[in-house]
Order: structure tokens, then C-alpha cells, then sequence
């Protein structure tokens, strides 16, 4: 079992930057791919990123490629995702997620879920 907790959102001007973490407990943080999701008012929760177990691969949602960067650190313990260039359409609450299995994106497949951080892009 893993527990995540996320930090790092706030309120940034269009085109500005954020970093998002999410630090894990539990003993087996290397074995479960990682992902961010995000969920605005009155739409469903969707993907943007994931990394799997090892960092050898990540995936991306198509509106944050090229703009969005996830890592981790086994070592640590930790999940990142780096925001640049962010939308007001970025405006969401964010999630960390931990899924057993190999990379998806839908999140219904998602075991473990941390409380998530408000983003809010101002135009």
C-alpha cells in the first residue's frame, strides 16, 4: 500500500510555471507506475502524465506535451511534474496516482490516489 500526498499548486499568470510533487509512504514506491491527473469544475478527471516504475518511460496527455515534465525519485520517494508555458485551460485540481500494473490512462485503473492540489492559471 502507498500513501500519496500532493503540494506545490497555487495561482500563476498565464504562460508561468509550477512544480508539482508528491511524496509517497510505504515500502514499495518503485513498484508502481506513477501518474498525474487533473480534474476541473464540472468535467471529468482526466490524464495528463505518467512515468513508469523505473523512469525509463513517460507518457503524456496531448494537450501538455511539450509543455509538461514528469519524473521521479525511487530513492526519494517522490513524483514531479514540471509546468511551463501553463493555459488558463491547465486550471484544475491535480492528483498524484499510484496503479499496480503497467502504464494507462484511464483512471479508473488508478489503486492509490492522494487528496490533490488546486492549479489556477490566470488569463
Amino acid at each position: 500500500q502507498v500513501q500519496l500526498v500532493e503540494s506545490g499548486g497555487g495561482l500563476v499568470q498565464n504562460g508561468g510555471s509550477l512544480r508539482l510533487s508528491c511524496a509517497a509512504s510505504g515500502r514499495t514506491f518503485s513498484s508502481y507506475t506513477m501518474g498525474w491527473f487533473r480534474q476541473a469544475p464540472g468535467k471529468e478527471r482526466e490524464f495528463v502524465g505518467a512515468v513508469s516504475r523505473y523512469g525509463g518511460s513517460t507518457y503524456y496527455a496531448d494537450s501538455v506535451k511539450g509543455r509538461f515534465t514528469i519524473s521521479r525519485d525511487n530513492a526519494k520517494k517522490t513524483l514531479s511534474l514540471q509546468m511551463n508555458s501553463l493555459k488558463p485551460e491547465d486550471t484544475a485540481v491535480y492528483y498524484c496516482a499510484a496503479r499496480g500494473g503497467s502504464y494507462h490512462d484511464n483512471p479508473s485503473l488508478y489503486d492509490y490516489w492522494g487528496q490533490g492540489t488546486q492549479v489556477t492559471v490566470s488569463s
